[in-house]
């Protein structure tokens, strides 16, 4: 009986920004899209279990919020890390061999096409189609910012200022 009173709980707290977003649209089903974004700044993903709790509490099927957070690639159902290293491959990125710098990042962080994210929740390495910045190619968005002309020296250095950042920060 503890145990279960725990866990819920537990399952309130974890909820509590999901509330919060809510009643900051409130519950308005026409406001799901922007509702999807903040909870995913939140938690960097989807789960199963929030998209059903969202679905409820704006009165909506699980189905159709499942259906709009699989539509736009914006939104993410698996969990990402920290920092998120967004590398583009599209053709000019492609030309100018984004290939390599996504093989550096992969053997600098142990991931690879099938394990996207580190262990410890710190990075994701994400190709996309395009970024948009074709005169910078290749290019790379990590979090919120833009390296053009990047190389694979360029990206592994990116790696080590963020964990020496991370450590100096002591989070």
């Amino acid at each position: 009986m503890q145990e279960t009173m725990e866990k819920t709980q537990a399952m309130v707290r974890h909820l509590e920004a999901v509330n919060r977003i809510l009643e900051k649209y409130g519950y308005n089903e026409s406001k799901l899209i922007p509702i999807l974004q903040e909870v995913q700044a939140e938690y960097n993903y989807l789960s199963k279990d929030i998209i059903s709790y969202v679905a409820t509490s704006i009165g909506v099927p699980p189905s159709q919020v499942y259906g709009v957070a699989t539509f736009y690639a914006h939104f993410s159902l698996e969990p990402k890390g920290k920092h998120i290293f967004r590398l583009c491959d599209g053709t000019a990125c492609h030309v100018k061999k984004s290939h390599s710098i996504l093989e550096a990042l992969y053997a600098k962080l142990g991931l690879s096409q099938e394990k996207s994210t580190t262990d410890d929740m710190m990075f994701t390495v994400e190709t996309v189609s395009c970024l948009g910045a074709c005169g910078l190619a290749p290019v790379m968005v990590v979090d919120e910012d833009v390296y053009g002309q990047i190389t694979p020296e360029k990206a592994i250095a990116v790696v080590d200022e963020i964990i020496a950042a991370e450590k100096n920060t002591g989070k």
